[in-house]
Formats: C-alpha cells, sequence, structure tokens
C-alpha cells in the first residue's frame, strides 16, 4: 500500500509573460533566419529550456564577441547594458532584444530619473543579469547598488536630496519592503518609481506560495539554482513557516528522504520553469504515493507580451 499524499499546485507559477515571448523570439528567429541563431547569456534561466532551444540550433554565448556577424544575435530577457546593442550597431549585425518589457520598464525609469538630476539607488543582487544591464543603462557611478537593509548605512550619494530608487524585478516582496523603508528613512527626499518595479509574475508566485504555506508540509520549487525569482520562492516559502522548501530542477532532484512522513506537499515553479517539469514531478508523486491533486489558486494572469516587430512580419 502507498502512503496517501496532498499534492497541492501553486496558481499562478511557471511561465511568465515575459518568458515565453523571449522563448518565441528564440522559435521564431530560427524559423525567419535558420540555425544557429546566437543568444547572449541564457534566454531564460532554465537548463530545460536553453537545452531544448540549443537542440533546435540556438547558440548560447556569454559575450557578443564570442558571436559571428554573419548570423543574427538576441539579448536574453534579462537584459543588456546600453554598450551591447551599441556595439553590435557597430559591427553592423542583426539582433533582436528579448528584454522582458517590465525590465525595459526599469530601465527607462532610470534614464528619466538620471535627466531630471538624480542618482539612481538599485535594489538588486550584485552580478545578476538584469542588474549589470539595468546599471549599464546609466554612467559609471550614477546607480549605487544595494543589496540588504544594512548596505543602506554603507552608501555615499553625491546629494541626498537628489535621490530616486529603482529595483530588480524578481526580489522578494517582503525584503525589498524592508530595504525601501530603510532608504526613505535615511533619504526622506528619495523618489521611488510610479509603479512597484517587482514584477507581476514575482509577487503572484510568493503570494501563492504564502497562501499554501499553512497547509503543507513541505514545498517544492521547480527551478533553476541561478533563477532569482525561483531562490526567493525558497526563501518566502520559509519565511511563511513551512519546515522545508527545497529548489529542484526535475522530479529526479527530490530529497525524498527529506519528505519522509509528510501529509501534504507544495508545489509551485518559478516563471522560468515549464509546465512540463511540473508534470514531471507529478508523476514522480504518483510513483511513490497514494496521490491527490489540488490546486490553490491566488490569482489569474492573462498578460502577453508581443514579440519584436521584425518578427511579427515573418509570422
Amino acid at each position: 500500500m502507498k502512503p496517501s499524499l496532498t499534492l497541492y499546485l501553486a496558481a499562478p507559477r511557471g511561465f511568465c509573460a515575459g518568458v515565453d515571448r523571449a522563448i518565441k523570439i528564440v522559435e521564431m528567429a530560427l524559423e525567419k533566419w535558420g540555425a544557429p541563431v546566437y543568444v547572449r547569456h541564457e534566454i531564460v534561466h532554465n537548463k530545460y529550456v536553453v537545452d531544448t532551444l540549443r537542440d533546435k540550433g540556438a547558440v548560447f554565448v556569454e559575450e557578443l564577441d564570442e558571436c559571428p556577424t554573419d548570423r543574427p544575435v538576441i539579448f536574453s530577457a534579462h537584459g543588456v547594458p546600453k554598450s551591447v546593442p551599441a556595439e553590435a550597431e557597430r559591427r553592423e549585425m542583426i539582433y533582436v532584444d528579448a528584454t522582458c518589457p517590465l525590465v525595459s520598464k526599469v530601465h527607462k525609469e532610470a534614464e528619466r530619473h538620471s535627466e531630471n538630476g538624480h542618482q539612481m539607488v538599485m535594489i538588486g543582487h550584485a552580478g545578476h543579469p538584469e542588474v549589470l544591464g539595468t546599471m549599464g543603462q546609466l554612467p559609471e557611478g550614477e546607480v549605487l547598488l544595494v543589496e540588504t537593509v544594512e548596505d543602506v548605512a554603507d552608501i555615499t550619494p553625491r546629494d541626498p536630496e537628489q535621490l530616486a530608487f529603482i529595483t530588480q524585478t524578481t526580489l522578494s516582496v517582503d525584503d525589498t519592503a524592508a530595504i525601501v523603508a530603510a532608504l526613505q528613512d535615511r533619504f526622506p527626499a528619495i523618489v521611488g518609481p510610479a509603479k512597484e518595479d517587482i514584477c507581476y509574475a514575482t509577487t503572484n508566485r510568493q503570494a501563492s506560495v504564502k497562501a499554501m504555506a499553512g497547509q503543507i508540509d513541505a514545498l517544492l520549487v521547480i527551478g533553476a539554482p541561478n533563477s532569482s525569482n525561483s531562490r526567493r520562492l525558497v526563501e518566502v516559502g520559509r519565511a511563511a513557516g513551512c519546515a522545508y522548501a527545497q529548489l529542484v530542477q526535475r522530479a529526479d532532484d527530490i530529497d525524498w528522504r527529506a519528505i519522509e512522513g509528510a501529509k501534504a506537499v507544495g508545489v509551485t515553479a518559478g516563471a522560468s520553469a515549464p509546465e512540463v517539469l511540473i508534470d514531471e514531478v507529478i508523476v514522480a508523486f504518483r510513483d511513490r504515493y497514494d496521490l491527490t491533486v489540488d490546486q490553490i489558486e491566488t490569482a489569474r494572469e492573462d498578460i502577453e507580451f508581443k514579440v519584436p516587430r521584425v518578427l511579427r512580419e515573418t509570422a
């Protein structure tokens, strides 16, 4: 007899509109120009997605100088510094920008504040591609990076009265609120974004984890180790009271001993993880348990972003 277990699926979970758009851009570029099509950095942070696109003819590189000039190059959903498209134009390359529109919105905010004389404070994780891309929209020194509440005390702006802040789109909502409060406490004149920078998908996925936390013994987050929004879901689960929260890329990564004895397990997926990986996890649980699958829905998402015109014309 298999032990009984209820598997709660968070809704929404998995792909967001920006990720879906970025993947479509690579697929449509391959259809238009044929293989190979080069992609600067992982198009999204998910090994399954990257491997699938690689099998179709995408070549993933870290820097533009690894790309030949006679093949198209696509910039990842995380965004790139201004210097990258400028260099592509200098080399007369065909390029398509797959930056998520919500990340592009943050880029425009940073530029607008800079034009108004503000120095920027960016809340984000050092070295993350989105942070590098956003900071790269302005000249060096114009963006100060803070990762924690403690960092706020260490920054030295040139004029405390002329500051504005922006955030990475994939941060913990609660942690970011604490950093913003610290910034506002130290710099009362600091200007914030007109609309929160943390994207709808990040916010919704964190809310669904909080909603299920009180009903589960363990939480599994399907996502890549380098996926910021996936790692934040693990942290949110732990903060909400989940005794055990684990980030797994696929079903094979589940630590079954760690959840032995659990009666209810929650499953969600970061915004870069396809639904096929959720299905794989459900199958793995059915092999081991007398399984009941239920869904906890906290929001519905119907946002869709258009692909660039150069590809729409082809379609």
